[in-house]
C-alpha cells in the first residue's frame, strides 16, 4: 500500500515539474540558513567584587550565583558569554567563563578561574545541552537572564536589567477583545 502512495506522490510531483530527489532535498534542508560558526572567545578580566550581580536560581540552595556584569558579551555568533561566580554557603567560590546558545539550549565552559586569578581551560570544552527540567542552574540562568522568552538577549544592558529585576518576566496575557 505504501508503494502505491509513494508512486502517486511521485506522479503528482513529476506532473508539476518537481523530481522526487529535488522535493526531498527541499523538504529536508533550509537553504536560507547558513551553517553556524562559533567565534573565538576572548578570556575576560578576572571578576571584581563590585561588578558581581546576584543571579538567583532555585536549582540549588547550597550555592549563590553571581554574574560579572562587565563580562557579559553577546557575540556575532549569537552566544551569550559571561563570568559566573558560584559561592557556596561555606564561602568557597567556583569561578567560570561560560557561554549559552539560546537557539539550541546548550552551554559551554570556556575557562575555570584559579586561586591566583588566572584562567585555565577545562578538559571538556564541548557544547552541552542543558535540561529544561529543574533543578538545573544552567537552564534557569538561560531562561531567566540570557534567553528571555526563548530568544537571546539583545545586548548586555538587557541581561543586566534582568539580573537586577530578578529575572525575565513574560508580559501579562491580555485579551484582545
Amino acid at each position: 500500500m505504501n508503494w502505491k502512495r509513494f508512486t502517486l506522490i511521485g506522479f503528482v510531483l513529476t506532473t508539476i515539474g518537481i523530481s522526487l530527489p529535488s522535493a526531498a532535498q527541499r523538504l529536508g534542508s533550509n537553504f536560507d540558513e547558513e551553517e553556524w560558526v562559533e567565534q573565538q572567545a576572548k578570556l575576560p578580566a578576572f571578576p571584581k567584587p563590585e561588578d558581581l550581580i546576584p543571579a538567583p536560581v532555585d536549582a540549588t540552595k547550597s550555592f549563590r550565583f553571581l554574574i560579572d556584569g562587565s563580562s557579559i558579551d553577546i557575540g556575532q555568533d549569537g552566544v551569550v558569554r559571561y563570568v559566573l561566580v558560584a559561592r557556596s554557603t561555606s564561602g568557597s567560590e567556583n569561578i567560570s567563563f561560560e557561554g549559552v546558545r539560546c537557539e539550541t539550549h546548550e552551554y559551554k565552559l570556556y575557562a575555570v578561574g584559579r586561586a591566583d586569578k588566572t584562567w585555565v581551560q577545562p578538559r571538556n570544552v564541548a557544547w552541552t545541552r542543558y535540561s529544561r527540567v529543574p533543578p538545573n542552574y544552567h537552564a534557569e540562568l538561560a531562561i531567566l537572564y540570557f534567553c528571555p522568552g526563548e530568544i537571546k538577549a539583545h545586548d548586555p544592558a538587557e541581561v543586566i536589567n534582568y539580573l537586577k529585576r530578578g529575572g525575565y518576566q513574560p508580559p501579562p496575557f491580555t485579551n484582545p477583545s
